[in-house]
């Protein structure tokens, strides 16, 4: 993970990520927050990124809320590292903006909701840079229902157009295995 340091990427000429604004929406704000928060503690061991995602999510749902949905969102998060093809970027703590991995995320778990599945798929297969997105989609559903559940209801406009991700897929080298 390269943090907010958005630099241009040596492949390509172009920057890595772009920020976009926080979305003042809950919902958005939680899977994004959420996403980065869970993906670095794993990435770090650092158990304050797992404590600011605790902190997002029970200060907007309560304690049981977010007992349950964070338990999703691990699950969500931990498929998508394990099917990755590619280094999934997400911004620092605290930054007021969501770079292009953490807007796939939220758009997965928006088309989920709203049962849009060409952008469902497309943002899958360009989050984790192949089209092996079973664990992902099977993961990003039951994220997707914890948060209807809980009355957290993403925006149809959180949804990637399919061609907007298939173009960010094509954009990212794969790693080397």
């Amino acid at each position: 993970m390269s943090g907010s340091q958005f630099e241009p990427s040596p492949q390509l000429g172009l920057p890595s990520a772009k920020i976009l604004p926080l979305p003042a929406r809950a919902p958005e704000r939680l899977v994004g927050v959420g996403f980065r928060c869970w993906l670095s503690g794993l990435s770090t061991g650092d158990i304050r990124c797992w404590e600011e995602a605790w902190n997002t999510f029970s200060s907007t749902l309560g304690h049981d809320h977010a007992k349950a949905l964070l338990i999703d969102l691990s699950k969500f998060v931990r498929a998508v590292k394990a099917t990755t093809q590619r280094e999934i970027e997400v911004s620092e703590s605290g930054c007021r903006g969501f770079c292009r991995d953490e807007c796939l995320a939220i758009s997965i778990i928006a088309a989920c909701q709203h049962d849009v599945r060409p952008a469902l798929t497309a943002s899958a297969a360009a989050l984790v840079g192949s089209n092996d997105i079973g664990d992902t989609l099977n993961g990003a559903q039951t994220l997707a229902h914890g948060l209807r559940q809980a009355n957290q209801i993403l925006s149809p406009d959180s949804i990637c157009p399919a061609t907007c991700a298939l173009r960010a897929l094509q954009r990212r080298p794969k790693l080397a295995h």
